[in-house]
């Protein structure tokens, strides 16, 4: 499986527009190679080196339909696709917000391939709780790690 972003590249530095202070857009994303019997699509988006002790969720996006395969800049999301609270606390994309003299983070862009249509998890449920489900039965995932420090 792959994931490719005319807006992210591996290792690199994410643009401004990708930041909480800079435009908040989320990247264009698009996919391919998952496996035949993939019902539905997950994004996410989250931070490792957040200073919590266990990271920092950007984006939880579920139930994407398998007919799906790229979003584009700035993302709104069509039901039956949802988007779970962020740790900002709202539904959608939060950019990258790294505190101020803490250094380069890493956000970690994920698509994941889901043998069902509907993840089994209520809408109140926590980013956190998304990562799991999504850990324990994605068939395949694609990953691109882009980087950014608040200047």
């Amino acid at each position: 499986m792959y994931l490719k972003s005319s807006r992210l590249v591996e290792g690199s530095l994410m643009q401004p527009e990708q930041s909480l202070t800079g435009g908040n857009v989320s990247p264009d994303l698009s996919w391919g190679d998952f496996p035949p019997e993939t019902k539905s699509f997950a994004v996410t988006c989250f931070d490792p080196d957040a200073p919590t002790g266990s990271g920092w969720w950007h984006w939880v996006a579920l139930d994407i339909p398998a007919s799906v395969t790229s979003l584009e800049a700035g993302a709104k999301l069509q039901a039956p696709a949802r988007e779970l609270a962020t740790d900002y606390g709202t539904r959608g994309y939060g950019g990258a917000c790294p505190p101020s003299g803490h250094g380069m983070h890493r956000y970690i862009f994920t698509v994941w391939a889901l043998p069902v249509e509907k993840l089994e998890l209520p809408d109140s449920a926590t980013a956190a709780n998304a990562g799991f489900m999504l850990n324990a039965m994605a068939l395949a995932s694609a990953k691109i790690t882009a980087t950014y420090v608040t200047p």
